[in-house]
């Protein structure tokens, strides 16, 4: 009875401390994250800020462009886009590493199992020995009890890589969604230039053919028959520049869609207009780009993640308490376990006391405090260069539309201006020069606006772009690209083969 006693009074000595070190539990060190609140500014510079300003509609703009085209083209981007995989691999991975630092929370157990055989020989008397085997299974558990919140700052700081991860692949869709909708309407940009380019070259070959009558008619020299047809060839010259770089574009997209360079050729063979956007574009106020730009929310998740590793740093200097435990059987056959066996049980706290370091737990504490500062400045940076990215499309679409509208004017004077003096070159009354000049002057006028309206489609993307439009469908990152062969176990020999 007396053992007893004493054994209830030890076990009530360590009880004490242990849920003393769990009523600690809670106490968590290093600083808390709070959104950070970034002044901007109350409206863009292009606004009337007497004017409420409506808010962006970001939701599928490339639809606004009126193609059905391109719309397909974005669908199969954001499916087979190989940056996209990958953006969705590294979600994969963030979700499980956040599935490792939730797991240091809670007890881990693991479970033993051996046997030992062994013979005593008895050298003197030249006897065989006895044989003898003993057979032992544990169960050994252990708990981290996290006072000061290490195992914590880690879940916490998971979890803000695994937004951060996330608000990546939304990045990665916006920008591959403006690059396929930019290339697309370059090449139908290029297709049109190759169209206009080819009937520039006929109408010139017809001015050759009524020079070559007139010179033989005496009216003008073999010179100018020279003139028109080195006009008309260096024009002709110009087709295949525009045919290469219109190669490459559509080679550009098929990339952008996860296929070969060559999948799209037979596909956009067949011309198209040039898509034009319906404006104007509202863009909100600026104080939303904090919540529309996935770069942006990128950045600022960043920022939480490595303020939560400032905790992390923090609680390595202070000491850390664990439980730990097993029970221990062992038997002379293996069925006798838990049956005519000897069982073993222990229990108790570890703890852990860092004494004498040089300062290299608090240099750690330093380290973390260093990279959260370097990513609040990144996180600034990007709100200014979402700002700086919003007015510089706004100004580019602006000016191109008023640019635009003064070169449809100049195209259509060049071209009544060509037309009159080809019907005067034919009367006689002007020159073979007067007419070459109008030629080139209607080329260069209509191969200018053609630039001008694939300029004002781009400036409208990289407006859209600029404001936060991406992707806001549903997107399935579980699914693994790589598909594992033989999973299950097999002999070493085969599966080194």
């Amino acid at each position: 009875m007396q053992s007893f006693e004493r054994g209830s009074i030890a076990a009530g000595r360590l009880i004490v401390p242990i849920s003393t070190f769990v009523l600690l539990a809670g106490c968590i060190v290093g600083p808390d994250y709070r959104t950070p609140i970034l002044p901007t500014p109350a409206h863009w510079s292009g606004q009337n800020p007497t004017k409420t300003a409506l808010p962006a509609q970001l939701s599928k703009w490339w639809q606004r462009l009126r193609d059905p085209e391109l719309n397909a083209l974005v669908e199969e981007a954001v499916a087979g886009n190989l940056e996209v995989a990958s953006a969705k691999a590294k979600i994969r991975e963030a979700h499980a590493s956040y599935r490792q630092s939730a797991a240091t929370l809670f007890p881990s157990a693991d479970g033993s199992l051996s046997a030992n055989r062994g013979t005593t020989a008895a050298i003197t008397s030249g006897s065989g020995g006895d044989s003898s085997g003993e057979f032992r299974s544990g169960f050994d558990a252990t708990w981290e009890l996290d006072l000061f919140g290490a195992n914590h700052r880690s879940v916490e700081a998971a979890r803000y890589g695994l937004d951060a991860a996330e608000e990546e692949l939304r990045s990665r869709l916006l920008t591959l969604i403006g690059d396929v909708a930019s290339n697309y309407a370059q090449a139908r940009g290029y297709q049109a230039r190759i169209q206009l380019a080819r009937r520039s070259v006929a109408s010139q070959k017809q001015t050759v053919a009524i020079t070559r009558t007139r010179a033989k008619a005496g009216l003008v020299t073999a010179a100018e028959v020279a003139k028109a047809k080195a006009q008309a060839s260096s024009t002709e010259a110009e087709v295949p520049t525009l045919e290469a770089s219109y190669a490459e574009t559509v080679h550009r997209l098929a990339v952008l869609t996860g296929r070969s360079p060559d999948a799209l050729n037979d596909r956009l063979k067949r011309g198209a207009p040039i898509p034009a956007p319906r404006l104007p574009v509202p863009t909100g106020i600026p104080a939303d780009i904090l919540l529309a730009r996935p770069d942006v929310r990128m950045a600022e998740r960043q920022y939480a993640q490595y303020t939560a590793r400032i905790g992390q740093a923090e609680a390595a200097r202070y000491p850390s308490v664990g439980l730990t435990g097993n029970i221990d059987t062992s038997a002379l056959k293996l069925g006798d376990l838990g049956k005519n066996s000897t069982i073993g049980l222990s229990f108790g706290p570890k703890l852990s006391v860092p004494l004498f370091n040089a300062g290299k737990l608090q240099a750690a504490v330093d380290v973390a405090k260093a990279e959260r500062d370097q990513h609040f400045i990144a996180y600034k940076a990007s709100v200014l260069t979402a700002l700086q990215d919003v007015e510089n499309a706004s100004v580019s679409l602006t000016q191109e539309r008023i640019r635009n509208g003064k070169l449809a004017s100049s195209a259509k004077s060049a071209r009544d201006a060509a037309r009159l003096v080809r019907i005067l070159y034919q009367s006689g009354a002007a020159s073979l020069l007067d007419v070459l000049d109008a030629e080139r002057s209607l080329d260069t006028a209509e191969d200018t606006l053609l630039q001008s309206r694939v300029s004002i489609t781009t400036d409208y993307i990289a407006l859209n772009k600029a404001l936060g439009g991406g992707w806001d469908g549903a997107i399935d990152s579980a699914k693994p690209e790589g598909v594992d062969a033989k999973t299950r176990p097999q002999p070493a020999s085969k599966a080194t083969q």
